[in-house]
């Protein structure tokens, strides 16, 4: 984040968006595009043809992976946090201390 909103156009399924924002262009329109992409997906895959339908089943795939991607996250620091505690049970005691015990 740069702190300051810019304004960034991004086309989304044909449509131009202006989108006010404090993250670079560069990651404002790669996020368009992952949008777009998985919005045609949608309506590439036959049954839905009304756009804003294919949206919110576009919106609810990234969701999905949004919620899968914490779930390993937080599966990850737990690991993490139990090699720490691990390790620093093979600290001398003075070093534990100042590991955090």
């Amino acid at each position: 984040m740069t702190g300051r909103k810019s304004v960034v156009k991004v086309q989304i399924v044909g449509e131009e968006y202006s989108i006010r924002t404090e993250a670079s262009p560069e990651h404002t329109l790669a996020v368009a595009e992952y949008v777009d992409r998985a919005i045609r997906a949608v309506m590439g895959s036959g049954g839905v043809i009304e756009s804003h339908k294919a949206a919110i089943l576009a919106s609810l795939q990234i969701a999905a992976e949004l919620f899968k991607e914490r779930e390993a996250t937080a599966e990850l620091t737990d690991s993490m946090r139990d090699l720490s505690d691990d390790v620093r049970r093979w600290l001398p005691p003075a070093k534990r201390v100042a590991a955090g015990e």
